[in-house]
C-alpha cells in the first residue's frame, strides 16, 4: 500500500487525509501543535484508520519514507523538510493540487490576487448557483478543495479562491477561467521579493484558458497590457480606459461587455444592482460578470444573483446601527492596502479600530486616509505602540491604545457620540494571530461585542 504524509491538521489536511484514504493510501497526518480540539480530531480520524501525530514535525530520517507528501495551505513551501523531500525525489504537492487531480474533469474558475479575492469568489459562486449550476466555492473560502473532491456529486464548475501559497504548491492546476483581482506587496516575508510574488500569481493565469484582469489595478495595468495580449480587462472608468482591449467596464451606470476588441458593446446589468459600498466592489462585480459571461451564463441570471447578494462576512460587513452610528466589520483587512480600501469606502467622520500583528508594507496612503477621515483611532494588539508612533510622526494625535476588542467597542461608541461620527469601523491593517486564531474569530468577537452593546443600550 503506498504511503502518504499530510502536513497540517486543519480543514484542508483532514479532507486531504480522507481523500487519500478513500483512494487506498496509508495516511499519516502530522501537526506540530497539540490542543484539546486537535486531540479530539486525532481520535475521530483514528477511528477512520488515519494515523495522526500531534506535536510532531515530519522527519525524513526514518527508514519508512512516504511516497507522497501533501501540504496544507498555511505550511510554507520552503521549510527544510520539504526542500529535502523534493531533493530526494519524493513527490510533494499542495492540497489544492490533489483536489485538482480528482476534479479536473469539471471546469474551474481560479481567483487570485492580493485583495478582493474572497468577495469576487463569493459573487461568482452566487451567480453560477443562481443559474442552476452545482458550483461550490472552495479554497480560502467555503470548503477546502479536497472536501469538494470528496463529495459524491461531480460539480458543474469549481469556483476556487487560490492564494499564492496554493499556487506555489500546485504543479498542474489549470483553470478554464483565471482571474487576477489586485497586486500589492503582501506575504513578502514568505515570498522574499515582489518579483517572485508576481511570478507565482502569474503562473495561475498562464495555465488558464481565459484570463481576466482588474485593469484599474495600477501594477497589473502597467505590467499586463503588453504581457497578456489575449486577456479580458475590466474597468470602472469606462470603455476609453480599456484602450481598445476586450473586456468588461462600467459606462453611464451600466456593466457593459465587449467580448472582442472590435465587437459591439452590450449592456449586461445596472451597476446599482450591487448593494455593497465602494468602488473596489464594482471592480469585483466586473470580474464576477466576466467569469459568468465567459462561462455562458445569461444576463438575467447574473442580474438576479447580484441583486440578492448581501456581501461577505468580515469584508465591510454591516453589523448594526445604534443611534445613527453604523458598526462595520472589516476584519479581513489584514494589510495596509485592504485597510485603506475600508476607510475609503465608509462615510466620514469615522471611528477606526486598528491593530494586531503588523505586516511589512507601505502605510503612507493608509495614514493619509486616517488623517482625512478618522475622528479618532483606537489601537489594539501588538502593533498598537508602533502604530501610535507612526500616527504621531504624521501629526495625528487623536488616538488611544485600548489593547483589546472588549475595550475598543464600548469606547468607540462613546467617541462616535462625542464626535458625531456616522461609522465605527474595525479595519485592522494587521494579521490577527497575536490575539486570535484567525481574522474570522476576530471579526466574530467584534460582531458579538457590537450586538451586545446595541442590545444593552
Amino acid at each position: 500500500m503506498p504511503k502518504a504524509s499530510v502536513i497540517g491538521l486543519g480543514k484542508s489536511g483532514i479532507a486531504t487525509a480522507r481523500l487519500l484514504k478513500r483512494e487506498g493510501w496509508e495516511v499519516v497526518l502530522t501537526d506540530s501543535h497539540t490542543s484539546t480540539n486537535l486531540l479530539q480530531q486525532q481520535q475521530q480520524l483514528a477511528a477512520e484508520g488515519i494515523t495522526v501525530k500531534l506535536g510532531y514535525s515530519l522527519d525524513l530520517k526514518s527508514t519508512d519514507l512516504s511516497d507522497l507528501i501533501v501540504v496544507s495551505p498555511g505550511v510554507p513551501w520552503d521549510i527544510p523538510v520539504l526542500v529535502e523531500a523534493r531533493a530526494l525525489g519524493i513527490e510533494t504537492i499542495g492540497e489544492m493540487e490533489l483536489a485538482w487531480r480528482h476534479l479536473q474533469s469539471s471546469p474551474w474558475v481560479g481567483i487570485t490576487g492580493t485583495n478582493g479575492k474572497t468577495t469576487t469568489t463569493a459573487l461568482i459562486a452566487a451567480i453560477f448557483q443562481t443559474a442552476g449550476l452545482n458550483a461550490p466555492a472552495c479554497g480560502n473560502i467555503g470548503y477546502a478543495a479536497c472536501e469538494v473532491a470528496l463529495s459524491e456529486k461531480q460539480p458543474d464548475w469549481v469556483i476556487a479562491e487560490v492564494s499564492s501559497y496554493q499556487i506555489e504548491s500546485s504543479v498542474t492546476l489549470a483553470p478554464r477561467i483565471g482571474i487576477w483581482t489586485t497586486f500589492t506587496p503582501d506575504h513578502l516575508a514568505r515570498h522574499k521579493s515582489l518579483e517572485n510574488y508576481y511570478n507565482i500569481k502569474a503562473k495561475l493565469l498562464l495555465n488558464s484558458h481565459f484570463q481576466v484582469f482588474n485593469g484599474d489595478d495600477p501594477y497589473l495595468n502597467k505590467m499586463g497590457l503588453s504581457h497578456w495580449p489575449d486577456a479580458y480587462w475590466t474597468s470602472v472608468k469606462g470603455e476609453d480606459f480599456l484602450l481598445g482591449k476586450q473586456g468588461f467596464y462600467i459606462q453611464d451606470g451600466w456593466v457593459v461587455e465587449k467580448l472582442e476588441p472590435i465587437s459591439t458593446p452590450k449592456k449586461i446589468l445596472s451597476a446599482s444592482a450591487l448593494r455593497m459600498v465602494g468602488e473596489h466592489n464594482h471592480q469585483n462585480l466586473l470580474m464576477a460578470v466576466a467569469a459568468a459571461r465567459l462561462a455562458g451564463i445569461e444576463p438575467d441570471a447574473i442580474d438576479t444573483a447580484i441583486r440578492k447578494f448581501s456581501g461577505v462576512p468580515h469584508r465591510l460587513e454591516h453589523i448594526c446601527t445604534w443611534e445613527g452610528i453604523d458598526f462595520i466589520n472589516d476584519s479581513k483587512a489584514t494589510n495596509y492596502d485592504a485597510a485603506l480600501v475600508g476607510l475609503v469606502s465608509v462615510n466620514s467622520p469615522a471611528i477606526l479600530i486598528a491593530g494586531g500583528e503588523a505586516k511589512p508594507g507601505d502605510d503612507t496612503a493608509w495614514l493619509n486616509q486616517i488623517q482625512a477621515k478618522a475622528a479618532a483611532v483606537l489601537l489594539i494588539g501588538n502593533a498598537a505602540p508602533a502604530f501610535a508612533q507612526r500616527l504621531q510622526e504624521v501629526g495625528y494625535s487623536n488616538y488611544e491604545i485600548v489593547e483589546t476588542m472588549d475595550k475598543a467597542v464600548p469606547r468607540s461608541a462613546e467617541l462616535a457620540k462625542q464626535y458625531q461620527a456616522s461609522v465605527v469601523l474595525l479595519s485592522p491593517a494587521c494579521a490577527s494571530f497575536d490575539q486570535y486564531p484567525n481574522f474570522e474569530v476576530r471579526g466574530d468577537d467584534f460582531r458579538n461585542l457590537c450586538l451586545a452593546w446595541c442590545a444593552a443600550h
